[in-house]
Protein backbone atom coordinates (compact mmCIF):
# COMPACT_ATOMS: atom_id res chain seq x y z
CA UNK A 1 0.00 0.00 0.00
CA UNK A 2 0.87 3.43 -0.81
CA UNK A 3 2.67 5.06 2.38
CA UNK A 4 0.52 8.35 1.86
CA UNK A 5 -2.84 6.82 2.06
CA UNK A 6 -1.71 5.04 5.48
CA UNK A 7 -2.09 8.40 6.73
CA UNK A 8 -4.97 9.14 5.35
CA UNK A 9 -6.88 6.53 6.05
CA UNK A 10 -5.83 6.80 10.20
CA UNK A 11 -6.69 10.33 9.96
CA UNK A 12 -10.50 9.17 8.89
CA UNK A 13 -10.73 6.55 11.73
CA UNK A 14 -12.17 9.10 14.16
CA UNK A 15 -15.03 10.40 11.69
CA UNK A 16 -16.00 6.74 10.81
CA UNK A 17 -16.16 6.15 14.38
CA UNK A 18 -18.71 8.86 14.70
CA UNK A 19 -20.73 8.22 12.23
CA UNK A 20 -21.16 4.47 13.40
CA UNK A 21 -22.18 6.33 16.68
CA UNK A 22 -24.46 7.98 15.76
CA UNK A 23 -26.07 5.56 13.49
CA UNK A 24 -25.92 3.14 16.31
CA UNK A 25 -27.71 6.05 18.38
CA UNK A 26 -30.21 6.97 16.13
CA UNK A 27 -31.09 3.41 15.18
CA UNK A 28 -31.71 2.11 19.08
CA UNK A 29 -31.91 5.31 21.83
CA UNK A 30 -33.30 7.95 20.18
CA UNK A 31 -34.32 9.82 17.03
CA UNK A 32 -35.93 12.80 16.49
CA UNK A 33 -39.71 12.72 15.46
CA UNK A 34 -42.05 15.46 13.21
CA UNK A 35 -45.56 15.74 14.52
CA UNK A 36 -47.71 15.51 11.53
CA UNK A 37 -51.75 16.98 11.71
CA UNK A 38 -53.58 18.16 14.75
CA UNK A 39 -54.40 15.09 16.41
CA UNK A 40 -52.73 16.06 19.70
CA UNK A 41 -53.59 19.95 19.66
CA UNK A 42 -52.93 21.89 22.02
CA UNK A 43 -50.46 19.65 23.74
CA UNK A 44 -48.23 19.10 20.54
CA UNK A 45 -48.42 20.91 17.53
CA UNK A 46 -48.44 20.37 13.51
CA UNK A 47 -44.93 20.32 12.43
CA UNK A 48 -42.98 20.11 16.04
CA UNK A 49 -39.76 18.16 15.99
CA UNK A 50 -39.81 16.32 19.10
CA UNK A 51 -37.31 13.31 20.59
CA UNK A 52 -38.31 9.65 20.32
CA UNK A 53 -37.02 7.81 22.89
CA UNK A 54 -36.73 4.26 21.34
CA UNK A 55 -34.97 2.06 24.30
CA UNK A 56 -38.22 3.16 26.76
CA UNK A 57 -40.97 0.83 26.54
CA UNK A 58 -41.88 0.92 30.04
CA UNK A 59 -45.08 2.71 28.92
CA UNK A 60 -47.31 4.12 31.23
CA UNK A 61 -51.10 6.01 31.61
CA UNK A 62 -51.16 9.19 29.80
CA UNK A 63 -47.88 8.54 28.07
CA UNK A 64 -47.13 9.97 24.79
CA UNK A 65 -46.07 7.31 22.33
CA UNK A 66 -45.01 7.14 18.81
CA UNK A 67 -46.73 4.16 17.10
CA UNK A 68 -45.96 2.67 13.48
CA UNK A 69 -49.02 1.54 11.62
CA UNK A 70 -47.87 0.23 8.15
CA UNK A 71 -44.66 2.40 8.18
CA UNK A 72 -46.78 5.44 8.90
CA UNK A 73 -45.58 7.38 12.43
CA UNK A 74 -48.57 8.49 14.48
CA UNK A 75 -48.67 10.04 18.09
CA UNK A 76 -51.03 10.04 20.55
CA UNK A 77 -51.64 9.69 24.28
CA UNK A 78 -51.85 6.06 26.32
CA UNK A 79 -55.15 5.93 27.96
CA UNK A 80 -55.34 2.62 29.03
CA UNK A 81 -53.12 -0.14 29.86
CA UNK A 82 -53.65 -3.90 29.55
CA UNK A 83 -56.43 -5.13 32.11
CA UNK A 84 -58.52 -2.31 31.96
CA UNK A 85 -61.82 -0.96 30.93
CA UNK A 86 -62.37 1.92 29.25
CA UNK A 87 -65.75 4.17 29.57
CA UNK A 88 -66.30 7.75 28.30
CA UNK A 89 -69.47 9.10 29.71
CA UNK A 90 -70.92 12.84 29.90
CA UNK A 91 -67.53 13.56 28.73
CA UNK A 92 -65.72 11.84 31.82
CA UNK A 93 -62.84 9.34 32.00
CA UNK A 94 -63.78 5.72 33.61
CA UNK A 95 -61.21 3.10 33.84
CA UNK A 96 -61.73 0.41 35.76
CA UNK A 97 -64.97 1.87 37.32
CA UNK A 98 -62.92 4.76 38.74
CA UNK A 99 -63.03 8.38 37.39
CA UNK A 100 -59.75 10.06 36.41
CA UNK A 101 -58.74 13.50 35.49
CA UNK A 102 -57.41 14.40 31.82
CA UNK A 103 -55.40 17.46 33.29
CA UNK A 104 -53.85 17.68 29.51
CA UNK A 105 -56.78 18.57 27.61
CA UNK A 106 -58.15 22.09 26.72
CA UNK A 107 -60.64 22.71 28.64
CA UNK A 108 -63.87 22.90 26.39
CA UNK A 109 -62.49 19.26 25.03
CA UNK A 110 -65.09 17.09 24.20
CA UNK A 111 -64.88 13.42 24.59
CA UNK A 112 -68.03 11.62 23.15
CA UNK A 113 -69.29 8.78 25.37
CA UNK A 114 -67.57 6.09 24.70
CA UNK A 115 -67.48 2.09 25.86
CA UNK A 116 -64.92 0.14 25.12
CA UNK A 117 -67.07 -3.27 24.96
CA UNK A 118 -64.10 -5.75 26.46
CA UNK A 119 -60.85 -5.72 29.10
CA UNK A 120 -57.71 -4.44 26.72
CA UNK A 121 -55.72 -7.64 26.43
CA UNK A 122 -52.10 -8.43 27.69
CA UNK A 123 -49.74 -6.56 25.13
CA UNK A 124 -52.21 -4.16 23.59
CA UNK A 125 -53.31 -0.17 24.54
CA UNK A 126 -55.99 1.87 24.07
CA UNK A 127 -54.99 5.34 22.93
CA UNK A 128 -56.28 8.98 21.99
CA UNK A 129 -55.38 11.82 20.97
CA UNK A 130 -55.52 14.80 22.67
CA UNK A 131 -57.78 16.80 20.03
CA UNK A 132 -60.61 14.26 20.45
CA UNK A 133 -62.52 15.92 17.51
CA UNK A 134 -59.88 15.87 14.72
CA UNK A 135 -58.26 12.10 15.91
CA UNK A 136 -57.98 8.61 14.20
CA UNK A 137 -56.97 6.47 17.25
CA UNK A 138 -58.41 3.54 19.44
CA UNK A 139 -62.08 4.35 18.81
CA UNK A 140 -61.44 4.17 15.43
CA UNK A 141 -58.53 1.95 14.48
CA UNK A 142 -58.79 -0.25 17.53
CA UNK A 143 -56.13 -1.34 20.31
CA UNK A 144 -52.89 -1.07 19.44
CA UNK A 145 -49.80 -3.75 20.16
CA UNK A 146 -47.09 -2.85 21.98
CA UNK A 147 -44.55 -4.33 19.28
CA UNK A 148 -46.28 -1.59 17.29
CA UNK A 149 -44.74 1.32 19.31
CA UNK A 150 -42.11 2.32 18.51
CA UNK A 151 -41.01 4.07 21.91
CA UNK A 152 -42.08 7.57 23.82
CA UNK A 153 -41.60 11.16 23.63
CA UNK A 154 -41.63 13.95 26.11
CA UNK A 155 -38.97 16.40 24.95
CA UNK A 156 -39.70 18.98 21.93
CA UNK A 157 -36.69 20.11 19.94
CA UNK A 158 -38.40 22.31 17.28
CA UNK A 159 -40.19 24.84 17.42
CA UNK A 160 -37.40 26.75 20.05
CA UNK A 161 -39.90 28.11 21.64
CA UNK A 162 -41.11 25.21 23.27
CA UNK A 163 -37.57 23.65 23.93
CA UNK A 164 -37.37 21.08 26.81
CA UNK A 165 -39.87 19.06 28.25
CA UNK A 166 -43.54 18.34 27.11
Amino acid sequence: MNKKVIPMIKELYPYLIIIVLVLLIRTFLVTPIKVSGHSMDNTLQNREILILKKYDKNIKRFDIVVIDINGEKIIKRVIGLPGDKILYKNNKLYINGTYYKEPFLVKGTITEDYKLDSTIPKGYYFVLGDNRANSADSRIIGLISKKEISGKTDFALFPFNRFGKI
